[in-house]
């Protein structure tokens, strides 16, 4: 009975921690939010087509508009636009001063160390989702997504991208081109087009099999969309 005491207790305890550490990290996102925007305006506004958007949702966050924040999706995991977002908003590169300044600097190393279950990052998907419209996250996402290094400049969102990569502006990007783009970002500089074109072209063609409805992903975490392979 001792040993069953105990075991409550610490899992108990554990509980409580666990807890305490959520509310200050929602607690710290809800009041740095708007000092961590005003570090990080936006440089250029991307705007996508219907269509662009579709690709870009059934590939990256299919439950995006009804999700408050966190979702686990087929195919997706727990990597959501506005995880992604959140992200890059608090943890950054762009630092905060004072007492904000150093509970981000903690967060960024809890990242660093444990990112695949850092609960307090999912806090901040919660508290960004709850401050900013579906809209904004997905301009912001679209704007600053990490799209590789091309010629020794390191490109971010998609605009940006299809100038470096196809030569044109995003609105001119036929479906297949953007397809390619969307398939860059789960790991750019792997699924780099002259780098690695194989591996980007084979990539593409799965999400084109995925939009065609030819084939699902195997579960929620496929992300390589193994069922898609041609």
């Amino acid at each position: 009975m001792t040993r069953v005491r105990k075991a409550w207790r610490l899992s108990a305890l554990l509980a409580a921690f666990v807890l305490a550490y959520l509310a200050v990290a929602a607690a710290w996102a809800w009041t740095a939010f708007d000092d961590a925007l005003r570090l990080a305006p936006l440089t250029e506004t991307v705007v996508l087509s219907e269509r662009q958007a579709a690709i870009l949702l059934r590939v990256e966050d299919p439950d995006f508009y009804g999700h408050p924040g966190l979702s686990i999706g087929q195919g997706q995991g727990v990597a959501t636009i506005s995880s992604a977002v959140a992200r890059d908003l608090f943890l950054g590169k762009d630092r905060l001063d004072g007492v904000q300044g150093v509970f981000q600097a903690f967060y960024r190393g809890v990242f660093a160390c444990c990112k695949r279950i850092d609960l307090g990052r999912d806090m901040m998907a919660l508290v960004l989702d709850a401050r900013m419209s579906k809209r904004e996250q997905l301009q912001r996402y679209t704007a600053t997504v990490y799209m590789g290094t091309h010629e020794g400049q390191q490109l971010k969102g998609l605009a940006q991208a299809a100038r470096s990569y196809l030569g044109k502006p995003l609105a001119a990007a036929t479906d297949e081109e953007f397809i390619r783009l969307v398939a860059m970002i789960k790991a750019p500089n792997h699924y780099h087009p002259s780098r690695n074109p194989a591996a980007l072209a084979e990539r593409a063609a799965r999400i084109q099999a995925l939009l065609l409805g030819s084939c699902a992903p195997d579960g929620w975490f496929d992300t390589d969309y193994a069922g898609c392979a041609t």
